[in-house]
């Protein structure tokens, strides 16, 4: 049932792990993903065997203990995990971003200690720019940073941190003034910090407490925080990259992969939608016949499955322009824009085959539907992808007049 979302010039590598991701996904998430959604219970058993296949390993190269496998092979395995449950997804998603924006602008004292460690999973990333009065303008970040002799006191709330309660390593962005004059860019004063703390809820260390999970339609199992920070002392030698006023590329920069991997969550979330409606059209009878032989339906079915293909061809294009080394910004929007809203499209369509059951928590496409809105808001809305898009499209098409 795999005829859809194929990736031709995959290496011999590549498709073993695709494999072995999809075989797990089918044997240990599948079965489980449901109830373990309704119970909104962290999957840890899941968690355990996707650290052994070396999952949170993927990206971080072999010198640190890694795999060092491509923004692609990622990508890949990330939208096999998100079709058995996106929730899963995003608890990897989160990890590899830490680890890719210390792998690009950590020291080298940085990589060492945390990269090793983050490979076998031991270690856990999250990240966050957001703030309860904010979401995509990070330029209005109020959190502080003032320097304290050879440390920094961070002061400020932070929210929607995906791992905010099972990490122990969360990248933080917050304004630092130090050495960057009044009036300077809001983007140039800002600074990503690494702090260190215990897994679970309440202060987690002295000057920095995870109040509880935030109660969500959809994407559970995973835990979602707020993060106090009041007075939180960090070592200098915690600033990502050593310098301060670099914080926001850095973080644009892991945002931009974790819009491929938004994308590919879309991708994957999609595919199962068309899964299940395509099999349950040829179970289920109206009129003497499978609703599958109704016109109406094998049309809602083509429509489907273009969509989950466009998608899926997007993702993998963004992907291998990031692997190039080229600027994958206009890519990477472009996939995250599409994959989601066809994943959205998917999913109720694959709801409606399915009529009055599709409203039953006894069927899988009821937790799709509650998924699949927050991919039209992670890692940047439409309307943000569409201004990243239509500025790169006139930086590109500049008209010489």
């Amino acid at each position: 049932m795999a005829r859809l979302a194929q990736t031709a010039g995959l290496t011999d590598v590549q498709q073993e792990i695709l494999k072995t991701v999809r075989d797990f996904v089918d044997k240990e998430i599948i079965p489980v993903a449901t109830e373990l959604e309704h119970r909104d219970e962290y999957p840890q058993q899941i968690v355990d065997g996707l650290k052994e296949l070396g999952v949170f390993g993927l990206m971080i190269p072999e010198e640190y203990g890694g795999l060092g496998e491509s923004l692609l092979t990622y990508a890949l395995c990330v939208e096999e995990i998100a079709r058995g449950w996106m929730s899963v997804s995003g608890i990897i998603n989160t990890h590899f971003i830490v680890a890719y924006m210390l792998k690009q602008h950590g020291t080298q004292e940085q990589k060492e200690y945390f990269l090793p460690r983050m490979a076998a999973g031991e270690v856990r990333g999250a990240f966050s720019m957001s703030e309860p009065g904010l979401g995509s303008d990070v330029s209005a970040i109020t959190s502080k940073a003032v320097r304290d002799g050879d440390e920094y006191v961070l002061n400020g709330q932070k929210m929607w941190l995906t791992n905010g309660g099972t990490s122990t390593l969360v990248a933080v962005l917050v304004r630092s003034d130090e050495g960057h004059p009044e009036g300077t860019a809001p983007h140039k004063s800002m600074t990503t910090f690494l702090i260190e703390k215990e897994p679970g809820f309440g202060e987690v260390r002295p000057g920095l407490t995870i109040p509880g999970k935030i109660e969500k339609m959809g994407y559970k199992g995973v835990d979602t925080t707020e993060l106090i920070m009041d007075g939180l002392r960090i070592p200098a030698n915690r600033v990502l990259g050593g310098v301060t006023g670099r914080g926001f590329y850095q973080m644009m920069d892991g945002v931009e992969v974790g819009r491929v991997n938004v994308a590919a969550r879309g991708c994957g979330v999609a595919q199962r939608a068309f899964e299940l409606g395509v099999q349950y059209a040829q179970q289920r009878h109206t009129f003497g016949k499978p609703i599958a032989q109704h016109q109406a339906i094998q049309f809602k079915l083509a429509e489907m499955a273009t969509k989950v293909e466009a998608a899926h061809a997007m993702m993998v294009n963004a992907a291998r322009k990031k692997d190039s080394g080229e600027r994958n910004d206009l890519e990477a929007g472009m996939a995250k824009y599409l994959a989601s809203e066809y994943c959205k499209e998917v999913v109720e369509d694959a709801f409606r085959i399915h009529g009055g059951y599709g409203f039953s928590k006894e069927y899988e496409i009821e937790r799709l539907y509650r998924e699949a809105p927050m991919l039209l808001i992670g890692e940047g809305t439409a309307e943000i992808q569409k201004m990243i898009i239509g500025r790169r499209l006139l930086e590109e098409y500049r008209f010489q007049g």
